[in-house]
């Protein structure tokens, strides 16, 4: 394939919003290699190591535990990569490691089988998230380390954090955990907090925990540039996935569903301000973002049935429909069709066991 064809500076705007970015065409034996090399060297002699997301909420745990113990290794890792990452602790840690799992959520025993290998070559195994927890894993994990999940319509995985280490916390890492809430549970009641969200996902995890060391939630003036300038752009897509809305009618709830490659929380706001009681934002490369509000706190319940996971007002899914190129084929050109329909599918269902519920 021609570098040009994936290039976005190649690419018309309305046309990029629909495609998903040059990543998702690099095989995943290249990734995978790449990501084994990456964790390969993070992990070397490193005597404490954090798996976290590698988002907002996880990196501000990593540099809390930095704050409070010390240096700690950075292992990056989406919610499908947690057993990728416990296996790289097993083949690559230094025995006798303290490691730490932060904002991370489990989805099927497949995802902690390495558990019991890693409990045996670190000295301490800790886990702290907010998530919505399966009872059989909070279990399975529980017997092999230290688990703290907090509430997860109260609290981040940073609040987590704070109040699990046994360290006196300077006022601005205590503010920063706030403001990290702040948009981690979508209460956006601060500013700072889509700075920060925005942060961490346009620059490498270690700029981020680096810059709220040394700034808390208040970011530098040479950032704020920075986002200004990103936000040109990210805010022609949302306007463009805006655009794109349709809005349907499930049990007593109106669903918002747009397509697109977009910031999925400003679209997810532009649909509540439109009388979406929910909001569903299906990306170009397969997966989807479901937002809630206070008349919608099931998310995590949709997201569920769809091979996904998250919060009552905030949750993520990758329905398991794509087989091969031409499906995601057929999802650009529909503009994802297909997903729209399995995860609205989803919400009728929920609205049904509500309704069942009701009515017992």
């Amino acid at each position: 394939m021609d570098d040009w064809l994936i290039d976005d500076d190649n690419i018309p705007l309305s046309r990029r919003s629909v495609l998903p970015g040059e990543g998702f065409f690099v095989p995943d034996s290249i990734d995978d290699a790449e990501t084994e090399r990456e964790a390969r060297e993070a992990l070397a002699d490193a005597d404490r190591v954090v798996v976290a997301d590698p988002d907002a909420d996880g990196l501000a745990c990593v540099a809390l535990i930095r704050v409070a113990l010390g240096e700690a290794a950075l292992l990056p890792a989406g919610p499908h990569e947690i057993a990728d990452a416990l296996e790289y602790v097993v083949e690559f840690g230094a025995p006798g490691l303290e490691l730490f799992v932060c904002d991370l959520c489990p989805d099927d025993e497949r995802d902690v089988e390495a558990l019991p290998a890693v409990a045996e070559r670190a000295a301490d195994v800790r886990w702290f998230d907010h998530h919505q927890w399966d009872e059989d894993l909070t279990a399975t994990v529980g017997e092999y380390a230290e688990l703290v999940v907090g509430e997860s319509d109260e609290e981040c995985t940073a609040d987590v954090t704070l109040r699990s280490l046994e360290y006196d916390f300077a006022e601005r890492y205590a503010e920063l955990a706030a403001v990290t809430r702040d948009h981690d549970l979508w209460l956006r009641e601060d500013p700072r907090s889509d700075d920060l969200a925005d942060y961490a996902h346009w620059v490498d995890p270690e700029e981020y925990i680096e810059t709220v060391l040394a700034h808390g939630a208040d970011l530098p003036a040479d950032v704020e540039a920075f986002l200004a300038e990103r936000r040109v752009e990210k805010e022609a897509l949302v306007e463009k996935a805006v655009d794109r809305a349709e809005y349907e009618e499930v049990g007593e709830w109106t669903v918002g569903v747009t397509y697109g490659r977009c910031s999925q929380n400003e679209v997810a706001e532009a649909m509540r301000e439109a009388g979406a009681d929910a909001s569903v934002i299906v990306k170009p490369a397969g997966s989807a973002s479901i937002r809630g509000t206070d008349a919608f706190e099931r998310c995590h319940e949709v997201a569920g049935r769809v091979n996904g996971g998250g919060h009552p007002k905030a949750a993520g899914c990758k329905p398991d429909i794509y087989d091969d190129m031409l499906d995601y084929a057929h999802h650009w050109t529909t503009r994802g069709a297909v997903t729209r329909q399995v995860i609205l599918d989803a919400f009728r269902e929920v609205a049904a066991e509500e309704s069942a519920d009701a009515d017992a």
